[in-house]
């Protein structure tokens, strides 16, 4: 916990540490969906070296074949890239209409879908994810049987079978250590700082994704 009052930081064992100016840069942690399965060996989140290891070593022991990217923006694309290098057919799952929304309009997703399709990799777009299906046909938030498909709420689409999943749906700020000190927090997450990264809190600064600068 931090005592900002005091300006005093207690650590987990107990170990107390004073200080002048504190600076926040606990960074973010993969956002996932609450997308019945999430719990299912084979779903992953791709954000670490040691994520990538786990997914190398998941496709070599359950001889996977094909995988889905949950997520169409710059880090998906990524992912997506990073499981066609594997040897295992690639699925990308974007909800929104097109890739890369935040980035690019119509024009830019057309050029981009044919470039990432002239590699290998398929795009599905406006895709309404309903369940990460295990291999027993499970669909509940408890079953740890591995995953096995897709399931979508679109009208008409078939399950999608694949054996293995990635999570790339943005990032959350780890800011509850900040909420715990009072320190004023944007309403979906990060530390509030200003042009100078301070935050509302003297002696208190924030840097890096933790930090939330013009609600950005």
């Amino acid at each position: 916990s931090i005592d900002t009052k005091a300006k005093r930081i207690v650590g987990a064992s107990g170990k107390e540490v004073d200080y002048d100016v504190a600076v926040f840069a606990t960074g973010s942690f993969p956002f996932v969906p609450p997308i019945p399965g999430k719990q299912r060996p084979g779903v992953f989140v791709y954000r670490t070296i040691e994520d990538l290891e786990a997914m190398l070593e998941y496709v070599k022991e359950n001889n996977v074949k094909s995988a889905a990217v949950i997520g169409g923006g710059l880090l998906g694309l990524e992912a997506a890239k990073a499981v066609a290098d594997m040897k295992v057919e690639s699925h990308i799952i974007e909800f929104a209409d097109i890739l890369m929304c935040r980035q690019i309009d119509q024009g830019g997703h057309d050029a981009l879908v044919g470039k990432i399709e002239e590699m290998g990799l398929q795009v599905h777009c406006g895709a309404r994810t309903e369940s990460f299906v295990g291999a027993d046909g499970s669909t509940d938030n408890e079953s740890m049987s591995p995953v096995s498909a897709l399931r979508f709420s679109n009208e008409g689409w078939d399950d999608l079978e694949v054996q293995m999943v990635v999570v790339s749906a943005g990032i959350k700020p780890r800011d509850d250590l900040a909420r715990g000190a009072g320190i004023n927090t944007g309403e979906r997450g990060g530390i509030i700082v200003d042009d100078q990264l301070r935050t509302s809190v003297e002696g208190v600064y924030a840097i890096g994704e933790i930090a939330l600068y013009n609600n950005f």
